[in-house]
């Protein structure tokens, strides 16, 4: 049967859930939950801290390629346990229900919910450009929660509803994402006479220059690297709903290498294009985290060619984009409290569907309270910095899976293979590692909190464990 034809509805006897989410829905899930806000704001957080726009876009490409990596490495995961909960079941499988659980309860309280509020609060900022906030209850904050209230609504009726409004809403994401590229790159006034002149070497990797440091520049580039990867963050969303996507073997696979390889395309040419048109110092002033009146990179951008018009045009575009990813990661981080409770690995409530539109409505609602406190709690930054050390934590530990999973049995002949077994998983893990070391060195309050949050699960799984049935 071609991965395009009709999903069969008949629910599932281990989970309940529906196959309805073709090759489309999946891939859509996964452009649309990685295309967010980065795109628009992290290259000028970048700028700043390496000082060249050469490193930047290598930055860009490291992080990029890491993700693919990331994302090969799943794909052999997914297409082995095409079940609802994604990493969950990949950890419990691997190191059994204590790692699953101290992951089922970062991704709870950080993991998704963090994405989701930063998701709204960066709508809430764009859309900001386009119409006054300042009479809406609680300005942008109070707009950040009405935004996710909407979409956590929408994700409690059929996934197919959810996946029809992922896939239009990733459409036009990316449509947009292309068109902010070609605007900079073909109508948009240089900045300089020579646009290539820019991507030289900066003082700060340019080793004749006496106050070069190779570990101050190693720990700048992994500090602008882990910027990038938030902006790339969201591949490991659609393995979560594997439990609902139609033939999962051949799809999961299919979707994470197509839908990795379009965005790292379009956010070289959207960066390339930012040089291109905007100057230096300009980029670097275009920070809302830093300076609440600034325009985001892909405002100036837009203006570069579309004039003051364009401001609002890219501002309402952005808004669309952040939506996107936040209905995404709505989606795809309601399934996996779901998961934990199926394996009682948590409340029982949480594994209730509804009869309905068999959506695990109260995981959607739990995760919809804990979103709204992350919204009202933290700046842009400051949320993503904590999700993104969190996650890739874990990513890592998952990537090891694939080794123990691969001792145990050899692969289905029906069965995706990683590509570059061992060698591609093997540079994922000991580049996440590097990462998280010079994270936790250089953001080492941000990064002690999200360790504290993972620590914090150990004895609430020991008093599950304990607690009678």
């Amino acid at each position: 049967m071609s991965s395009m034809a009709k999903p069969n509805t008949t629910p599932l006897p281990e989970t309940s859930l529906i196959r309805s989410l073709t090759l489309a829905d999946a891939t859509s899930l996964v452009i649309g939950t990685v295309i967010g806000t980065g795109i628009f704001i992290k290259s000028s957080t970048m700028a700043a801290t390496l000082g060249s726009p050469l490193w930047v876009m290598v930055a860009w490409v490291f992080a990029g390629l890491l993700s693919l990596a990331g994302a090969l490495t799943y794909a052999e995961l997914g297409s082995r346990y095409p079940k609802a909960g994604g990493e969950f079941v990949y950890l419990r499988e691997a190191y059994g229900d204590f790692t699953a659980f101290l992951y089922g309860w970062t991704r709870f309280f950080i993991g998704s919910p963090g994405s989701i509020a930063a998701y709204g609060v960066g709508a809430a900022t764009f859309l900001s450009g386009v119409i006054s906030l300042e009479s809406f209850p609680f300005g942008r904050t109070g707009c950040a929660i009405a935004l996710i209230t909407f979409f956590s609504a929408i994700n409690l009726l059929k996934v197919s509803t959810s996946g029809l409004v992922q896939t239009a809403l990733t459409i036009i994401k990316y449509f947009v994402v292309i068109a902010l590229s070609i605007g900079l790159l073909f109508f948009a006034a240089p900045a300089t006479q020579d646009p290539f002149s820019l991507f030289t070497s900066s003082p700060l990797s340019d080793p004749s220059n006496q106050s070069f440091h190779l570990s101050s520049f190693l720990s700048a580039f992994f500090t602008a690297s882990i910027a990038a990867l938030w902006a790339y963050d969201g591949w490991n969303g659609m393995p979560m709903v594997a439990g609902e996507i139609h033939e999962p073997k051949k799809n999961i696979p299919r979707a994470l290498f197509l839908g990795m390889s379009l965005v790292l395309v379009a956010y070289l040419l959207v960066n390339f294009g930012y040089f291109r048109a905007i100057d230096w110092q300009t980029i670097l002033s275009s920070n809302p985290s830093k300076n609440a009146a600034a325009l985001s990179l892909g405002a100036v951008g837009a203006k570069a060619f579309f004039g003051d018009f364009g401001i609002r045009l890219i501002s309402i575009a952005m808004v669309i984009s952040a939506l996107g990813a936040m209905n995404g990661s709505i989606m795809a981080g309601a399934r996996i409290p779901y998961a934990m409770a199926v394996e009682g690995l948590a409340w029982k409530k949480l594994a209730h569907l509804s009869r309905r539109t068999s959506s695990p409505q109260i995981a959607v609602i739990s995760q919809f309270v804990v979103s709204v406190l992350l919204a009202m709690s933290g700046t842009f930054d400051q949320l993503t910095d904590q999700v993104v050390f969190a996650s890739w934590i874990f990513y890592a530990l998952c990537a090891g899976a694939l080794f123990i999973f691969r001792r145990r049995s050899v692969p289905e002949k029906d069965l995706y293979q990683a590509w570059g077994y061992p060698f591609v998983p093997i540079l994922f893990i000991v580049l996440s590692v590097l990462l998280l070391g010079n994270t936790l060195i250089t953001q080492t309050h941000d990064s002690l909190i999200g360790l504290l949050m993972i620590a914090a699960g150990a004895p609430v799984f020991w008093w599950m464990k304990r607690k009678p049935n």
